[in-house]
């Protein structure tokens, strides 16, 4: 038997938030100011899932994006992502039920992104989900973002659990990497659709039953 499932930590652009789009199109806006931006292909297979400071520390290596230019070019990133936030965020009935009903049931519920903390908070005021959220951990809580485990290692940290407790909600592979690296037990979403009661409540029975290995990526 496995050891029983006490928090859920989910990631949020692509698993509570459809927003992988929004931070595309508000950081390629920002970069066309200065004759740049990034390509649909390097978005899929390279950017993906990395905080906006890490993306611009990889475009000066590239195309010799002045560094002086990073802290405008993050402040205008995220000022249209705010923009597009308001116009698109709106709440998803299958996460307000899921979370609403993890909450009921005593799970401690974390969001663990490499947005920065003001994104976070807003998305998730708009989504409606805020109240069913005990930790917000950012970009701006760690020192090294995913994939590096640090932020659900400090996650499981200040719930005094232990990984084996805790069940990452992931959607792309650098967070599944993070996820699996700390030691907890990893459930691999591909769309914010399949995140729901159903498919969280079988993942964490299959913990508990010791069904799958804490190494082991479920996919849904």
């Amino acid at each position: 038997m496995g050891t029983k499932i006490k928090a859920i930590l989910f990631d949020m652009d692509g698993v509570l938030i459809d927003a992988k789009d929004w931070h595309y199109e508000s950081l390629n806006k920002a970069l066309g100011l200065f004759g740049l931006g990034i390509s649909r292909y390097d978005h899929l297979h390279t950017f993906d899932g990395l905080p906006t400071k890490e993306k611009l520390k990889m475009l000066s290596e590239q195309y010799y994006l002045p560094e002086e230019l990073h802290p405008f070019l993050n402040q205008l990133k995220q000022k249209y992502t705010m923009e597009e936030t308001a116009l698109k965020c709106r709440p998803m009935f299958h996460h307000e039920y899921a979370l609403s009903r993890l909450h009921a049931k005593g799970y401690k519920i974390a969001v663990c992104s490499n947005s920065v903390r003001a994104t976070i908070e807003n998305m998730m005021r708009m989504s409606n989900l805020e109240k069913y959220i005990d930790l917000y951990v950012s970009n701006e809580d760690v020192v090294k973002a995913k994939p590096d485990p640090e932020m659900y290692n400090v996650t499981i940290r200040k719930f005094e659990l232990k990984p084996e407790e805790c069940l990452v909600v992931e959607d792309n592979p650098k967070g599944v990497q993070a996820g699996r690296d700390s030691g907890a037990y990893v459930l691999a979403v591909e769309t914010v659709y399949d995140v729901n009661y159903e498919n969280i409540s079988q993942m964490i029975k299959k913990c508990e039953n010791g069904e799958v290995q804490r190494k082991e990526v479920i996919n849904e």
